[in-house]
């Protein structure tokens, strides 16, 4: 483009030269509005006014475009390598009677710009992930938008209700109860827009189970480790620990060893027809400090204990 028809896109839509996308879109529709052929019939200048923002908002609205322009100026075309490519502005021929309202006109203007609107989303307690967009194609665009939907464990194990915010549009969003991360839960209809259409795609959750200080799943079923004494192990012992339905007594027989694991049957993760199992792992715990009277009972172990731990285990080890 020459220097003498050399325009100065920023002022032409009156933002600012570090203006976000959503300002530029914003001004457009403005501007496209006050300028419009229906607005203003037979008025040439108005006519070519609009073009002008058309325009500027068809290089402003597109990155690649926007940074060349931003880079070399009234000579970004010439340096953007494709050769002979169309020059801005070619072939914006517009019909401006083929729409039924002027909202209309400027959506599928904005969608032949490559412009979209943007989907964003939050729950009600807080940001439930980052906001998101899907890329449109000009031609079989793909509408359908995705985001990660982090939940706590318990949320997980008791199922939940979240608020999102979508297109400025509140989705009130049911979580079953036992879902696992990994999972996807689909809300038909509330993806992204397709400009001039009224065409809408899905939107996608994916659900992210923060971890459990204790609880960890394994498939369905609930483990965590369980914390037990010398004593319990070795001369057997009732305790109490905790589960998902409160408190429950479980029997540890004597001479368990370190390791073995505790099943209670049905009291695991939900699952479809009922739940699955909850695992205790046995850790045996040591204290930190012993009591006089414990270490006297423990020497008077050593001195009359009669078995040897390593005995098979020496035979064994030799290589």
């Amino acid at each position: 483009m020459a220097a003498s028809g050399y325009r100065d896109y920023f002022k032409v839509l009156g933002v600012e030269r570090n203006a976000s996308a959503e300002s530029i879109k914003s001004a457009f529709r403005k501007l496209a509005r006050q300028h419009h052929p229906d607005v203003n019939p037979g008025n040439k200048d108005a006519e070519a006014r609009f073009k002008e923002i058309s325009e500027a908002y068809e290089v402003l609205s597109d990155p690649e475009k926007r940074r060349r322009y931003e880079q070399f100026g009234q000579y970004w075309n010439q340096n953007s390598g494709m050769g002979g490519a169309s020059p801005v502005g070619a072939g914006l021929d517009f019909d401006f009677g083929g729409y039924g309202n002027f909202d209309d006109f400027v959506n599928d203007l904005l969608g032949r710009f490559g412009g979209s609107r943007g989907v964003s989303m939050y729950s009600g307690r807080g940001p439930a992930g980052n906001p998101f967009s899907a890329n449109q194609a000009k031609s079989s665009p793909n509408l359908d938008a995705e985001t990660t939907l982090k939940i706590s464990f318990s949320e997980a194990f008791k199922g939940t209700e979240r608020t999102l915010s979508v297109n400025q549009e509140r989705v009130q969003v049911v979580v079953p109860k036992g879902i696992k991360s990994g999972s996807r839960l689909r809300l038909r209809g509330k993806g992204n827009w397709q400009p001039g259409t009224g065409r809408r795609g899905d939107l996608y959750l994916n659900i992210e189970v923060q971890p459990h200080a204790i609880w960890r799943l394994d498939g369905d079923q609930l483990c965590a480790d369980l914390p037990v004494s010398l004593d319990e192990l070795a001369l057997g012992a009732f305790v109490t620990v905790m589960t998902p339905d409160g408190e429950a007594q479980v029997n540890i027989p004597r001479g368990t060893a370190p390791g073995r694991s505790l099943r209670l049957k049905g009291k695991g993760w939900p699952k479809t027809g009922g739940r699955g199992d909850l695992i205790f792992s046995l850790q045996i715990t040591l204290p930190d400090d012993w009591s006089v009277e414990e270490l006297k009972l423990l020497k008077d172990l050593q001195r009359i204990r009669c078995n040897d731990p390593r005995k098979s285990w020496l035979k064994s080890a030799s290589l």
